[in-house]
């Protein structure tokens, strides 16, 4: 297996576990220069990817580089000098993988692959994919602001960078603008800091099409929302298109400003949920027509029938066969592609646990984990503490002292009330549903 195989195997892996927004900040730019007896050399473009990747990832990086090759005990990073050329070149010119978080365009921050054309279209989003369509067909005056919300890896950032592809192609003369909203945080910090933000204000109201991902990083950003509030108004005013994603509705994004909130919620909000069995083969088809493979139905039915809510992972899946049919020449049988899919079906992460509960709710609710078991009668600590016992005991089916012990210590009729309270207003409360819902996605995806 040459360098270029082995690294595209690493992020083929690595891909299915963090943020498109992640993979595309931290691993762009990087490749194996070396590889000696058991260490592996990792080229980076700067010191600060460099100091990430060992904090961070490294463990990751390893150990998946342990599983490719058993040799490996080691891995370095060095600073590559200049500009590096692009890792990953395109699959019909070095016949290995493709990464389409690697070729974005500069001005739109747009990667061209995302198109409407090949986004599966099935009864899990039928209405945001319609929505998105009349988005690009006449962007500022139809659903402004469009605000798509649902789990991760369902396809949100795919149809936000479709509208906006599909919006440079109608609309040449439009200036189009796609963004994460961490990218937007430090945007703002950085203008602050360089006393720029005259400049930093400009640069985004004189944007047609505004695509911000992931805005639910806004919450408990009070200068950078007050930022947004007075971008999100400028542009509207003049009839400039405003499309937005999260992992979740604007009422449930915790420390969001209510000004903000309301005017997430003026315009239309589309929600994607979880794809059916058939709408998974078909998609799981057209990634590998792209790619030009093909598997047999045994195997896609297979992949399908056990990645169920994550859209991102079927790929992920996809990819460890399409590297496996490159590496050795021909397609895995069904026993194959089983012992190369072990570790993503039966991953430790789909289980629950009590401190997996905690810390899904904590984050959920923009708090610490010690916030939920320290003694606070704040309503904004009460509730969620409240929602994660009764998580605990649903999903746990634990016991109310232990319920009572893992959060503050508190006495088990503690426990029984807090059960006893969620669930009776989960009979009428449509909000309360939704927030639970999303927890539990986050619960047993990682």
């Amino acid at each position: 297996m040459t360098n270029e195989e082995l690294w595209q195997a690493v992020l083929a892996q690595i891909q299915l576990n963090i943020s498109s927004a992640n993979f595309a900040t931290w691993f762009k730019n990087t490749k194996i220069i070396s590889q000696k007896n058991s260490q592996v050399i990792v080229s980076v473009p700067n010191s600060f990817v460099k100091e990430w990747l060992e904090q961070k990832y490294n463990k990751f990086i390893l150990k998946i580089l342990h599983s490719l090759n058993e040799q490996i005990k080691e891995v370095k990073y060095s600073i590559g000098k200049g500009e590096l050329k692009r890792t990953l070149l395109p699959v019909e010119e070095t016949n290995q993988l493709e990464f389409p978080e690697f070729k974005i365009d500069k001005e739109t921050n747009l990667n061209s692959r995302y198109t409407f054309e090949n986004f599966i279209v099935g009864p899990f989003n039928e209405l945001p994919q319609a929505a998105a369509w009349a988005v690009a067909k006449n962007p500022g005056f139809i659903y402004n602001p469009l605000f798509i919300y649902g789990g991760v890896g369902l396809g949100k950032t795919h149809l936000l960078q479709a509208i906006g592809n599909e919006i440079v192609k109608n609309f040449p003369e439009k200036r189009v603008r796609y963004i994460f909203s961490e990218k937007f945080t430090s945007g703002v910090v950085a203008s602050i800091r360089n006393q720029e933000m005259e400049r930093f204000k400009s640069k985004y109201r004189e944007i047609d099409v505004l695509i911000i991902d992931d805005v639910q990083f806004l919450a408990g950003k009070e200068k950078t929302q007050e930022e947004f509030f007075h971008t999100f108004n400028a542009l509207y005013e003049k009839n400039k298109q405003i499309v937005i994603s999260s992992d979740r509705p604007p009422k449930a994004i915790p420390a969001l400003t209510e000004r903000l909130r309301s005017r997430f919620e003026g315009g239309m909000i589309a929600d994607i949920s979880y794809p059916d069995f058939e709408t998974r083969v078909a998609i799981l088809k057209a990634k590998s027509r792209e790619k030009n493979i093909d598997f047999s139905d045994e195997i896609y039915n297979y992949i399908a029938s056990n990645i169920q809510k994550n859209i991102r992972e079927l790929e992920g899946a996809l990819n460890r066969l399409i590297v496996y049919q490159k590496l050795n020449n021909r397609s895995p049988d069904i026993e194959s592609a089983k012992s190369l899919l072990k570790n993503i079906l039966y991953s430790p992460k789909r289980v629950a646990t009590p401190k997996k509960i905690i810390q899904a709710v904590a984050e959920f609710y923009d708090l610490k984990e010690k916030d939920l078991i320290k003694n606070s009668r704040k309503r904004e600590i009460v509730r969620p503490r409240q929602i994660a016992m009764f998580l605990l005991r649903e999903i746990l089916n634990s016991s109310f002292p232990f319920i009572g012990k893992k959060l503050g210590k508190k006495d088990h009729t503690t426990a029984i009330h807090s059960c006893e309270k969620i669930q009776k207003e989960l009979e009428n409360n449509e909000n309360l549903e939704e927030e639970i819902n999303l927890i539990k996605q986050r619960i047993f995806s990682g």
